[in-house]
């Protein structure tokens, strides 16, 4: 129990250390974007006096330190600001796309991890031969597509060329689940790379521990197959499977992003595009932040269950 306390505190301290890192490197990298709200709320034809005006009454004109420290004291007391574009709060922002945002992640979970052990299994049992080479070679092919290009394909084809499914979520609004053919090509995109991944990595652990000593130990003693492989091998195949998990998690805060803009999602993806093409600092800033902390809360998590899993290698680690 020491060990697991000192551990953990250490992996928070990393964790708050990374959340830091997150903030500034979000304030450096929203400063670099050309140009500003004031610009795009001048209007096609800026005058220069008015852009300086609108800078003024949005604080644009204060130094970059002074605003990173405004920005630095509000996010601790949970402000995460207010849009230049509308006056709003970014929560609010955050409040209207978390939940179709919230309903592709979760459904994409949800269905991940049943094919991606499965096809690993699978080809595991059968290490070396045809279904083994069959499952490890299309895993291969559709982990190498990116999303965006599998996405438009699967939109030609289903959507375009068949009719099948609706291209987009146009006119459904934000009730998706009383629409699920809207979720149908976002969701098998979204899933297409992490179930390769996970997949490959369970197939590779199953074969280590399949061969391990204690296995064979089992194997003396009579154990059945099915509870041999279930029981003994898989658990122990799952500890490297974890922490890619946390790691898809992670994906999918980008990968969402691109889903949402190619289907016309309203979630946290498309409400990021519109303040990036809106120059809208403070809603880029805030999004940007919560993606980046819920990132360093899954990889603890992810630490943590791998701890569990496998205690010397936490340790080691």
């Amino acid at each position: 129990m020491t060990g697991l306390r000192s551990w953990l505190v250490r992996r928070v301290l990393l964790g708050a250390g990374q959340t830091v890192a997150v903030v500034l490197l979000v304030f450096a990298l929203t400063e670099a974007l050309p140009g500003d709200a004031a610009v795009a709320l001048a209007g096609d034809q800026p005058d220069p006096g008015r852009i300086a005006a609108i800078r003024e009454t949005l604080h644009l004109d204060r130094p970059a330190h002074e605003r990173l420290a405004a920005w630095a004291a509000g996010l601790l007391h949970g402000d995460l600001g207010t849009s230049l574009t509308s006056g709003r709060p970014v929560s609010s922002y955050l409040a209207d796309g978390f939940g179709p945002t919230l309903l592709l992640a979760a459904l994409t979970l949800l269905l991940l991890v049943p094919p991606a052990v499965g096809l690993g299994v699978l080809a595991a049992r059968h290490e070396g031969r045809l279904l083994d080479r069959l499952i490890s070679s299309v895993t291969l092919a559709v982990y190498a597509v990116p999303e965006f290009a599998f996405g438009v394909l699967l939109l030609t084809v289903f959507a375009l060329r068949l009719g099948w499914l609706p291209p987009t979520a146009v006119g459904y609004g934000d009730d998706l689940l009383a629409h699920p053919a809207a979720l149908v090509l976002p969701v098998v995109v979204l899933l297409s790379r992490p179930v390769c991944s996970l997949a490959r990595l369970v197939r590779a652990g199953m074969i280590e521990a399949l061969a391990s000593p204690y296995v064979a130990q089992a194997r003396r003693y009579g154990i059945p197959g099915a509870r041999l492989r279930y029981a003994h091998a898989l658990p122990n195949a799952l500890a490297p499977a974890a922490q890619q998990l946390a790691r898809t998690v992670d994906w999918l805060l980008c990968g969402v992003i691109v889903v949402e803009a190619l289907f016309v999602i309203p979630g946290l993806g498309t409400v990021l595009m519109n303040a990036v093409a809106e120059r809208d600092v403070p809603v880029i800033q805030g999004l940007a932040v919560v993606f980046g902390c819920t990132a360093v809360v899954l990889n603890l998590g992810a630490d943590l269950g791998t701890y569990r899993l496998v205690p010397r290698t936490a340790v080691a680690a």
